[in-house]
C-alpha cells in the first residue's frame, strides 16, 4: 500500500507500560525501518518517551482508547509530537494468531502510516474539565436517586406509608416529618400537622399513613444515616454547579442559545457541550455528529437484506441527555418537537420517540452552534397538519369507511 505517513509510531498502552513502535524510512529506497521500545507510564519515563519520538522526527503516533491509561500519555506526548491520533479498539481488527504487544504496536504504527485509521474527538482542555464535572454532577445525582431509595424502603420496613400519599418524600413536608420521626416524634396527627401548602388537604390519609408501631429506634438510627448522606450529596451537586459556572464561561453564550429548544434546560445544554466541545468543525454534518452520539438507526445491510436497525454505540452520556430531553419534550403540546414526539409515539411508542426527537435536538444543537447568534424557531405544533393534502386525506378516509360497509355522502359545511 502507499505510504500516507513516513514517520509514524503505535503506541500499545497498558496501565504500567506502553510499547512503542516507530517506523521510518529505510536506507534503500522502498524499504522501512523498525523500532520497538518499552517505557513505563510515570512521568520521568513518559518524557523519555516524548524524547525519543522528536529525535526520530515522529510526525504521528497511535494510540487505541484503553480505558483511561491512554490519558497520560495523551498529555505527555501533546505537545511534542504533530499529530496524536486516538483510535477506537473495536475498529483495529487484529491479525488472528499474532496476539503480543509488540504486534499490536506495530499493527497500529504500520495501519496508520498508510492512512487506514479514524481519528477519535478529543476535546481541548477546557472541555475535558467542563466534560469531568459534568459527568461527576450526573454520577452524584445517580447516587443521590440511590439514597432516596433507600430511604423508601426504609420507611416501608417501618410499615410509614408515606411515599402512598406524598408524590416527594423528601419534599419540604416529607423532609420536616422524616426529620421529626428521628428526633423521636410518634405521634401521626403531629406529624401530619407539619404538612405545607396542597399537602394539607391530605391531612387525613397522611395520619393514616404515619400511624406505625413499627418505626423503632434502630429505623431512626438509619434514617438520620440516609439523610445524612442526602445532604452531602446535595451540597456536593451545588459546588459542582458553581465550579461548572466558572469553567464554562467561554461557552456561556452557545449554552444559552442551546437553551432556546424546547425540553433543553441549563444542565442539559452544559453536557451538550461538554461532549460535543461546541466546535462543530470536528463534525461535518450534522449526520456525522449523530453517529458519533450513538443517535441515528442504524445501517446493516448485506445480500440485498437489512438486519437490525438498532441504534450504534456512541457517546452514552450525550444520549442519555438527549434522551432525557426527548422525555421532557412530551409534556408540552405547543411546539414541534412535542408534535413529533406523539406523531412517531401513536405508530412506533414513546421510547422510540423519546429517541427520535433527542435526535432531533442533537442536529438542531448542531446548527445553533455552527452559526454564532442563532436561536431556535419553532416550527408551530401543526407543522405536520399543514404537510397533510386535504384531498388524499379525504379519499383515505372515505377508504375506511367504505371497507367498515358504510355509505357516506359529503357536504359543504354551512357558511
Amino acid at each position: 500500500m502507499e505510504i500516507v505517513v513516513e514517520r509514524i509510531a503505535g503506541l500499545d498502552v497498558h496501565k504500567d507500560s506502553v510499547v512503542a513502535c516507530v517506523r521510518t524510512p529505510g536506507e534503500r529506497p522502498g524499504r522501512r525501518r523498525q523500532q520497538v521500545r518499552t517505557f513505563g507510564t510515570v512521568a520521568s519515563e513518559l518524557a523519555e518517551l516524548a524524547a525519543w519520538l522528536a529525535a526520530e522526527e515522529v510526525g504521528q503516533a497511535v494510540m487505541e482508547a484503553t480505558g483511561v491509561y491512554w490519558k497520560p500519555v495523551w498529555y505527555a506526548l501533546e505537545d511534542s509530537v504533530g499529530e496524536l491520533v486516538l483510535v477506537n479498539a473495536t475498529h483495529v481488527k487484529k491479525v488472528p494468531g499474532r496476539k503480543t504487544d509488540v504486534k499490536d504496536a506495530e499493527w497500529l504504527a504500520q495501519l496508520g502510516e498508510c492512512g487506514l485509521l479514524r481519528s477519535s474527538f478529543v476535546p481541548p482542555e477546557v472541555v475535558r474539565d467542563l466534560r469531568d464535572l459534568t459527568r461527576y454532577r450526573k454520577k452524584l445525582i445517580q447516587a443521590r436517586g440511590q439514597e432516596v431509595q433507600r430511604v423508601q424502603k426504609l420507611l416501608e420496613d417501618a410499615g410509614v406509608k408515606l411515599a402512598s400519599v406524598a408524590s416527594d418524600v423528601l419534599g419540604v413536608s416529607g423532609r420536616e416529618m422524616l426529620d421529626a420521626l428521628v428526633a423521636g416524634q410518634r405521634d401521626p396527627a403531629a406529624l401530619a400537622d407539619m404538612a405545607r401548602a396542597r399537602m394539607r388537604r391530605k391531612i387525613p390519609q397522611l395520619r393514616q399513613a404515619l400511624a406505625t408501631a413499627r418505626f423503632r429506634d434502630h429505623h431512626a438510627w438509619m434514617l438520620r444515616e440516609h439523610l445524612a448522606r442526602i445532604d452531602d450529596f446535595n451540597a456536593a451537586i451545588t459546588r459542582l454547579d458553581h465550579q461548572v459556572d466558572v469553567v464554562i464561561t467561554p461557552f456561556v453564550e452557545a449554552r444559552d442559545r442551546l437553551t432556546s429548544i424546547p425540553g433543553v434546560g441549563k444542565k442539559a445544554a452544559e453536557v451538550i457541550i461538554a461532549e460535543t466541545g461546541a466546535d462543530m468543525s470536528q463534525f461535518p454534518t450534522p449526520e456525522h455528529l449523530a453517529s458519533w452520539a450513538g443517535m441515528c438507526p442504524g445501517n446493516k445491510r448485506s445480500a440485498g437484506k437489512n438486519y437490525s436497525g438498532r441504534t450504534p454505540q456512541g457517546n452514552a452520556w450525550l444520549s442519555g441527555i438527549l434522551t432525557e430531553c426527548g422525555w421532557v419534550v412530551r409534556q408540552s403540546r405547543s411546539t414541534y418537537l412535542a408534535a413529533q414526539f406523539w406523531n412517531i409515539a401513536r405508530r412506533r411508542g414513546q421510547e422510540r420517540a423519546a429517541v427520535a426527537v433527542g435526535h432531533s435536538i442533537l442536529v438542531i444543537a448542531w446548527h445553533i452552534m455552527s452559526n454564532p447568534g442563532t436561536t431556535y424557531t419553532d416550527l408551530g405544533a401543526d407543522y405536520f397538519q399543514r404537510r397533510v393534502d386535504p384531498d388524499r386525506e379525504r379519499r383515505y378516509l372515505l377508504s375506511r369507511l367504505k371497507a367498515l360497509g358504510l355509505d357516506v355522502e359529503l357536504k359543504e359545511p354551512a357558511a
